[in-house]
């Protein structure tokens, strides 16, 4: 199976040397452990981590901590979420944020408000646990093809890619409950449940109802997250290495956690601009009963496929440093390894001339 195999490839990636048991022995200088190494198995000696880096359980609990993260975050977000795709999909009647509010507020009073969110939970609880747990997996695997040197390099783009292979697959897990949430949120009369709106969905439209929106939502997903996680990963190394006045290793696990948030942030606002003409097309397509993706993009136009952008930056922003938050601080409470920045390789520094 594809995540076996894997899995079991990241198991010799150079990430996982940093989390091996390091002997006194003096080694051979073309197998000497790197500087990096050094610091990150005295890390993991040190802090008793509860699992090892690489290691089936890293991966199953870093899915653990998307879930909790994605699913929280999102469902919390649920009202804005719910004035967002209603501006995006009726701009006549749904004029501002403001006025989206209140007039969800008088005509559904406030329970009106979480409309949808249990699709919600359960949908982003899904793509939560793919999404993280598979970038870990993706992030090690090609690090492993590519070498410790190449994955230093070319981090970013190691970034990027690892961050797509695990979208795709998350969106699949996300489709459905997605087209519901949107057909609940922007359909009057349709539906007030989960319950309600799947076999009405299935009865109407057969399956395809639950995945015509999966080729946008990959449009719109998969540069999301490859911004996100790229975005991200560099914000966090330029913090430290930048604004804060001390070492990664000197800070507290709040500190950390602060830094953390503050780097997910400025991801979200990126991630916001860049995926949102897409998610107009997701809101407007679950809407509109037979259309394809193109023919909305069509009838939106231009300026209509930005409608909303405001709300959705306030949204992803605070959704993404959200996540990052919650996602890092269920690794600080499960004591799991949590590598720090990445550090050229004492071998690239000797070839560099930099040692």
């Amino acid at each position: 199976m594809l995540f076996s195999s894997l899995i079991e490839a990241s198991q010799n990636s150079p990430f996982k040397k940093g989390f091996s048991t390091v002997h006194c022995e003096e080694a051979p200088q073309d197998v000497a452990l790197t500087n990096t190494h050094v610091i990150q198995a005295a890390a993991a000696a040190n802090t008793g981590d509860s699992c090892e880096f690489g290691s089936n359980k890293f991966f199953l609990l870093c899915g653990l901590g998307g879930i909790i993260s994605c699913g929280s975050t999102h469902t919390m977000v649920t009202p804005l979420d719910l004035v967002k795709c209603r501006l995006q999909v009726d701009a006549a009647k749904y004029k501002s944020v403001a006025n989206g509010f209140r007039v969800t507020l008088k005509e559904d009073g406030s329970r009106g408000l979480f409309r949808g969110w249990a699709p919600t939970c359960i949908g982003y609880s899904m793509q939560g646990l793919f999404k993280f747990g598979l970038y870990e997996v993706f992030k090690v695997f090609y690090s492993n093809l590519i070498g410790e040197e190449n994955s230093y390099l070319y981090r970013t783009s190691l970034y990027l890619v690892s961050s797509a292979s695990a979208e795709f697959f998350a969106d699949i897990a996300l489709s459905p409950m997605e087209a519901a949430k949107v057909k609940i949120q922007t359909t009057p009369g349709f539906a007030n449940t989960l319950r309600e709106a799947l076999p009405k969905m299935a009865s109407q439209e057969g399956i395809s109802a639950f995945y015509k929106g999966l080729v946008p939502l990959w449009m719109r997903q998969i540069p999301y997250t490859m911004m996100k996680f790229a975005c991200f990963e560099r914000t966090l190394e330029l913090l430290y290495k930048y604004v804060v006045p001390k070492p990664r290793a000197d800070c507290s696990k709040g500190e950390q956690l602060v830094v953390t948030f503050a780097a997910g942030y400025i991801a979200g606002v990126f991630c916001a601009i860049v995926s949102h003409p897409a998610d107009t097309v997701v809101s407007k397509l679950n809407q509109e009963k037979g259309a394809s993706a193109f023919d909305v993009a069509k009838k939106l136009g231009l300026v209509g496929m930005w409608a909303g952008l405001l709300p959705r930056i306030v949204m992803i922003g605070t959704l993404t440093a959200a996540q990052w938050f919650i996602y890092d601080a269920v690794k600080v409470y499960l004591r799991m390894p949590r590598p720090p920045p990445p550090e050229m390789p004492e071998s690239l520094k000797k070839k560099m001339g930099l040692a």
